[in-house]
């Protein structure tokens, strides 16, 4: 009987994708969110990245700012970008004070609220150096009619330091970067948290859909441009540059978006939007509508739950940099829910994770060099 359940469960195999998240894949994930990668120093975990999606890909290269790209078809005229970004937001070291105390500026868009009784890793000359947010303690802030608040210019790291050649002789210099400590973890019910979720776990799935590709042994008619870019968080720059250099038909843009179900967070304002629910697609001036339109028939068809927002002048995402590239390209976003963005918890659903990465991969095999996505036509 065992025997048999095992051939049908081959055989159901054989007719779709197969599984998802792989144990060798799963791995791949944890130490890929675990990786410090700031914005600007991306190239340890553009590395990892490169090196897992490589078997995949017939073809691979980088440009000179670190963003990556894995390329199936590579002599194809017709090209097709599937993109996420890569950095993540961290801090720099601005001053060493005669005392030792570290004094910082953001690196991307850092919430200074989080910061303190952070740990973090300042990666110095001499490798990383542990470090943490220090914060006067709460006794003696008692008697004061206003709690202080944390701001960019009353947080300092202290690394242990006493001095300011204690910390030199540690390879902390002006321009060393600083990420929070915490790493991959797991919750009930499916949930992952992590730092940089946003958007490593972008890069995670679209190598996931050029993985899925490979081992399903599907052909395409066209050049499929795995792009894991750099310095998003500081205003889109990696994308630009890929854009033009590319020069794509089609870009399919993955990020993270707000699960809106939380505390403090307006509906009204930011959309209906919840993990476990599914992708969430995006309407807005960016976002080419009829491609648009075949990502939800894509989805509809195979039976995958996606959620719908709007945006207003941007997405805030790389999608506009390739939509507003060159002489224009159709491009879409499609979006996976996440809490507590720009924290060391963001979290995320398991389900959303596979979700999106079959959606993406579902509608890379829709489309074709003869798609038509001509409003006039």
């Amino acid at each position: 009987m065992a025997k048999k359940i095992k051939e049908k469960t081959e055989k159901k195999d054989k007719k779709g994708p197969k599984k998802i998240i792989t144990d060798q894949s799963y791995e791949f994930l944890k130490s890929y969110i675990n990786n410090p990668s700031p914005t600007g120093f991306e190239y340890p975990g553009q590395k990892l990245w490169l090196d897992y999606i490589k078997p995949f890909v017939d073809s691979h290269f980088t440009d000179p700012y670190g963003s990556a790209v894995g390329v199936i078809n590579p002599d194809a005229p017709f090209k097709v970008v599937i993109e996420a970004h890569a950095d993540e937001i961290s801090w720099f070291v601005n001053y060493i004070s005669p005392e030792g105390l570290i004094y910082v500026k953001r690196n991307g868009g850092v919430d200074h609220q989080i910061a303190p009784g952070k740990r973090v890793l300042i990666h110095g000359k001499k490798g990383p150096v542990k470090a943490v947010f220090g914060w006067p303690a709460i006794h003696t802030r008692l008697g004061n009619d206003k709690e202080p608040q944390p701001k960019v210019e009353n947080l300092c790291l202290d690394c242990g330091g006493r001095n300011k050649k204690e910390v030199d002789d540690l390879g902390i210099t002006i321009g060393s970067v600083a990420t929070y400590e915490e790493g991959f973890d797991e919750l009930a019910y499916g949930y992952m948290i992590g730092r940089a979720m946003d958007n490593r776990i972008g890069g995670f799935m679209i190598a996931e859909v050029a993985r899925m590709l490979k081992e399903n042994g599907k052909k395409l008619p066209f050049g499929l441009y795995i792009v894991n870019a750099v310095q998003e968080e500081i205003g889109l720059r990696g994308a630009e540059m890929m854009a033009r250099r590319i020069k794509p038909d089609v870009a399919i843009i993955t990020d993270v978006t707000h699960d809106t179900t939380t505390p403090m967070v307006n509906k009204m304002i930011e959309g209906d939007c919840a993990c476990g629910k599914g992708p969430s697609l995006a309407f807005g001036p960016a976002v080419h509508n009829k491609l648009l339109a075949i990502v939800q028939e894509t989805a509809e068809k195979h039976k995958i739950p996606v959620q719908l927002r709007t945006v207003s002048r941007s997405t805030g995402t790389d999608t506009d940099s390739f939509a507003y590239a060159n002489d224009g390209c159709p491009s879409v976003l499609i979006s996976i829910p996440l809490r507590y963005m720009h924290t060391t918890v963001e979290m995320l659903h398991r389900d959303d994770i596979e979700n999106t990465i079959r959606l993406m991969y579902e509608t890379v095999l829709t489309l074709t060099p003869k798609t038509n996505l001509s409003y006039f036509s």
